[in-house]
């Protein structure tokens, strides 16, 4: 769940919250079920959160990972296309 949003997440240009996310990932759970996975990618640092109004607007945190974890993100976006489509994430 958490890859997939995550996948959503830096396949966008501006800011999602989680039931944007949740849409375009076309997932099906609670919202407050989405709200701790995003709390969990902020608390390890994939993303950013800013409030808006009532809600929050998260991104991913592409440029300072990239600085100071190079490949992380491409990592992480390989492994969840290799599971979604069911192969292994066999490097060549």
């Amino acid at each position: 769940m958490r890859a997939a949003l995550f996948n959503e997440l830096v396949q966008e240009t501006d800011c999602l919250n989680c039931t944007d996310a949740m849409s375009r990932a076309k997932l099906k759970m609670p919202k407050s079920t989405c709200s701790q996975h995003y709390q969990i990618l902020r608390e390890s640092g994939l993303i950013w959160s800013e409030r808006r109004g009532v809600e929050l607007a998260s991104r991913p945190r592409t440029e300072e990972l990239e600085t100071r974890f190079p490949g992380l993100i491409k990592s992480i976006l390989y492994a969840y296309e290799a599971e979604t489509e069911g192969t292994s994430p066999v490097r060549g």
